[in-house]
Order: C-alpha cells, then sequence, then structure tokens
C-alpha cells in the first residue's frame, strides 16, 4: 500500500484545505510588537503556507477555503497569486466574515505571535465547496486541524475526506492544534481523532499527540495507536529532539539541523512542504523527514513564514553543506 500512496504522490499535484490570511511582522527584526513603529506584511494562514512551501520546490498546490470580500482577502488572492498557487476553490465571502491576522515577531527570546480569528471568512467553507472539486486530478488531499475547529467548515472537511477517499486520494493531516480556535479541548480532541483514523499520512508534535490522547505523557502511544487500516505514516515530531517516523514495518527516529533561528514559526508548514515534495519526487521516507527537518531549520532561519519557504535549489544548498543531524 505504501507504493500506491507514493505513486499518488508522484503526481506532484496537492490539493490543500484551510485558511489563507494576512501576517504582519515588526520590522526591523527583533523588534516587540508593542514598539514596533512599522510592519512587513506577508503571505499567512498554516494552510497556505503549506501551499507556498510546495510551490516553492516545484510541486502544484490548489487551496481550497474562503477569503473575506474586502481589501484583505483581495492581498491574500494577489499573494496566492504571486505564489504560483491555484485559487480556482478559494471563494470570496461578504458581511462580516473578516480574514485571520496574525501578528508575529521575528525573535526567539520572549516571542510573542498574536492571531486575531473572530468572525473568520474560512470556517465558512461549506459542502458545496467541497463537491464543485474534482478530487480525480490531485495526488493527496491536505488538511490542517484548524479547518474542523468550526461548523460549517468541520462538515465540509469531513464531506471532503470521504469524496477523496472514494477516488483513492491520499489524506494528509497536519493535526495543527490552535486552542483559541475551538470550543472545548474535549471536541477538538474528539475531532482530531476521529479525522485522524481517516488519514494517510499524520504529522504533529508531541503536544499535539499528546493533547489527543488527554495525557501529555501518552502522546507517543496515542499515535503509535492511529496505525490502522488507513494511516501509512506517522511522523511524530519532538522539537529539539528530532522525530519519529511510524510505519506498519517499524519506527526510526531522526534528528534536527541546527540553524541561527530569529523566531519560531513556520517550521511545522515547512515541514510538511519539505517532506511531502521529499516523497513526491522519489526520495526515500528517511530522506523526505530530513528534507522536511531542514527546510524547517532554513525557515526559522529567515523573517516571514511563506516568503522563507526554500526553493528546492536551496534546500539541495543547504543539505550539501550538512551531515545527517545527531541524535539528542
Amino acid at each position: 500500500m505504501f507504493a500506491t500512496l507514493t505513486k499518488n504522490l508522484s503526481r506532484r499535484n496537492f490539493l490543500v484545505m484551510g485558511r489563507a490570511g494576512l501576517d504582519l511582522y515588526p520590522d526591523p527584526p527583533g523588534t516587540s510588537i508593542e514598539n514596533a513603529t512599522r510592519f512587513v506584511s506577508a503571505l499567512g494562514g498554516s494552510s497556505a503556507n503549506i501551499a507556498a512551501a510546495l510551490t516553492r520546490q516545484g510541486m502544484q498546490a490548489s487551496l481550497v477555503t474562503r477569503v473575506s470580500e474586502d481589501a484583505v482577502g483581495r492581498f491574500c488572492l494577489n499573494q496566492l497569486d504571486i505564489y504560483g498557487i491555484d485559487r480556482t476553490h478559494v471563494k470570496s465571502i461578504g458581511g462580516e466574515w473578516r480574514n485571520s491576522l496574525a501578528l508575529a515577531e521575528t525573535r526567539v527570546e520572549n516571542h510573542q505571535s498574536i492571531i486575531y480569528r473572530n468572525g473568520a471568512a474560512d470556517f465558512q467553507m461549506d459542502i458545496a465547496d467541497v463537491e464543485a472539486i474534482d478530487f480525480r486530478r490531485y495526488g493527496a488531499l491536505i488538511s490542517t486541524g484548524t479547518v474542523l475547529a468550526a461548523e460549517p467548515s468541520r462538515s465540509a472537511a469531513f464531506h471532503a475526506f470521504e469524496l477523496a477517499r472514494k477516488t483513492d486520494v491520499p489524506l494528509v493531516f497536519d493535526v495543527d492544534y490552535r486552542p483559541y480556535s475551538w470550543p472545548t479541548a474535549r471536541i477538538a480532541a474528539d475531532t482530531y481523532s476521529r479525522a485522524a483514523t481517516l488519514c494517510d499520512i499524520i504529522i504533529g508534535n508531541e503536544e499535539e499527540f499528546g493533547f489527543m490522547a488527554g495525557n501529555q505523557a501518552e502522546g507517543l502511544a496515542k499515535a503509535r495507536s492511529l496505525m490502522n487500516a488507513h494511516a501509512q505514516i506517522i511522523v511524530y515530531k519532538m522539537g529539539a529532539k528530532g522525530a519519529i517516523t511510524i510505519t506498519r514495518e517499524g519506527e526510526f527516529q531522526t534528528g534536527i539541523y541546527k540553524t541561527s533561528a530569529l523566531k519560531p514559526t513556520g517550521a511545522g508548514d515547512s515541514f510538511m512542504g519539505g517532506f511531502l515534495a521529499g516523497l513526491a519526487n522519489g526520495h526515500s521516507l528517511r530522506d523526505a523527514v530530513l528534507r522536511g527537518s531542514a527546510s524547517a531549520a532554513i525557515v526559522v532561519s529567515k523573517v516571514g513564514c511563506a516568503p522563507a519557504m526554500p526553493t528546492t535549489a536551496e534546500l539541495e544548498t543547504f543539505l550539501a553543506a550538512q551531515t545527517e543531524p545527531a541524535l539528542n
């Protein structure tokens, strides 16, 4: 079955479900939000960042979401065009719905990220939006956990899972737990567990798997328990300790690449892009994980998230100067 999965991914055409937003970074780097007098703008939102990471590495990526029918929404549409992200399935919505806005500092010490999500336009994605998609065009459907946090987006996402499954399109799930988006932690944990049981590839960090388990000490056990009829690859990320990759054939651990980090944000989205592009380009699973880790190391060393995603050439240059990271 793993061969079938990689064959699908080798089509190099991904559908990403979830938000696009506006990121603002205090300038110059190192400035705190409260002391900033100017900001640099960039495309944001975890799903749009993943799509940007994929296109920067030569993949095709399409986004399905809703954006606000205002200047911020139009900014997001313009940015999607700049990154070469197909927006056929991105709809504008009027009224009081608004795009998400994030303010994030370019510093590691005392880092602050502030995200505004009230009345989020992307949560208005509905079943009609996903029924308009020809899933047969894509090599995989990628969803972040944030898509599941509210209705009608939650029902639309699960319907998209069903439609993708019917056309044999693999499902990729980035746990991406954001507490502020959910009504209760229990609803979030139950919903994430339901989604994970449907997916072929599941990626999350130890805190997210621990949250799903209801106990931080049981995060790895939770990840292992998800290796079921659908799941074929689970990546359990452990921050500075690297990652454990779980398959039906066994497990292996990889380390992280050392870098001079400017900020902590964007690593997960970049990992996803580098990892999937690696698999799509025929790299081994271990090498794909390492390419994801290298992509994450590059992003945290630069300003911004989407603008910092490495191209294939940048990734190859970085890897050529490295040895495989040791385990901590």
